[in-house]
């Protein structure tokens, strides 16, 4: 069994395994793995996105073996895992002759006749991916908001599906068009929504979108809507905080000022009370009335108690 990436996740080594002729069910194991601990992985990582595409796929395959013999132009469904729910995965077989007499429409992808592919292949497979709930979890765009599900196609060469080998399409500069179905583009979105498409190297490119909810591309990918985050929201939400932060300063300095008045006053009134409880009697030293302690002494008595 061979492994295509090794990472780590809070000192957990975890092996994404990738092999095809590996058993099925440890591989399902070490991709369960994999997704238990994604959360910790940002969207944007390659080794997550790559590990599910892969996955994907090899269950996309799987399911063309177990259907032989093969109906070309036949679109087959694997069955996937329940915590995939709203994800589907289809593959199609089919001829290059054909792919270059009527060209290829199935899913939300069309691709245009007299198209080849690069390099030449007799039989050709295409895998479509729909990452539905998934993809704002594997894929995000910095500035911006995924309104649909990531979608996507591969081509493989058929002749040997166990090597899994990638082509690319010619399409001789016509566009591959890429339809999405009941997105959340309001009108007033329209104008605002650009496609973009993710490489499998993490790289985006970000285009215009001519007509609503339709993209086009020349190659194989997967693609997405985005439209720009509300920017009157950003600032709003700013201004909230910087109110909020200036607030919680002022109530700081309020309480410091409250806390020394408290203080003094209650020093005052200590100073105050020392002062009533401190009984001075008046003596005149000449025309000058001044204050004078009340001075108590024991009268002297003799030894036989008489009186002096």
């Amino acid at each position: 069994m061979s492994c295509l990436s090794l990472f780590s996740l809070q000192g957990i080594n975890i092996l994404a395994c990738h092999s095809f002729q590996s058993n099925m069910s440890f591989k399902i194991f070490c991709f369960v793995l994999c997704i238990y601990f994604s959360p910790f992985v940002h969207s944007s990582n390659n080794y997550s996105t790559n590990s599910l595409d892969e996955y994907l796929q090899d269950l996309a395959f799987n399911t063309l073996v177990h259907h032989r013999p093969y109906h070309s132009g036949a679109l087959y469904n694997p069955i996937l895992p329940a915590n995939f729910s709203g994800t589907r995965v289809s593959i199609v077989r089919l001829r290059s002759r054909r792919l270059w007499n009527i060209g290829a429409n199935f899913s939300n992808f069309h691709i245009p006749s007299r198209t080849i592919t690069e390099p030449h292949a007799r039989r050709l497979a295409i895998v479509y991916q729909d990452f539905g709930n998934w993809s704002s979890h594997y894929y995000s765009v910095p500035g911006y908001s995924l309104i649909t599900p990531v979608i996507g196609f591969m081509v493989f060469d058929a002749w040997n599906i166990w090597a899994k080998r990638k082509l690319s399409l010619n399409t001789l500069g016509k566009p591959i068009v890429i339809r999405f179905f009941n997105s959340s583009l309001s009108d007033q979105r329209v104008s605002r929504a650009k496609c973009v498409a993710f490489s499998p190297n993490g790289t985006l490119h970000i285009s215009e979108m001519s007509v609503a909810n339709v993209c086009h591309s020349q190659d194989p990918g997967h693609f997405s809507i985005v439209v720009p985050l509300n920017s009157k929201r950003k600032h709003r939400l700013w201004y909230t905080w910087v109110i909020g932060f200036g607030g919680m300063i002022l109530i700081g300095y309020v309480g410091i000022l409250l806390m020394k008045v408290l203080k003094t006053k209650k020093i005052q009134v200590m100073e105050r009370q020392a002062d009533e409880d401190l009984v001075l009697g008046n003596i005149w030293v000449g025309s000058s009335k001044m204050p004078s302690a009340t001075v108590t002494r024991t009268q002297p008595t003799l030894e036989d108690g008489g009186l002096p």
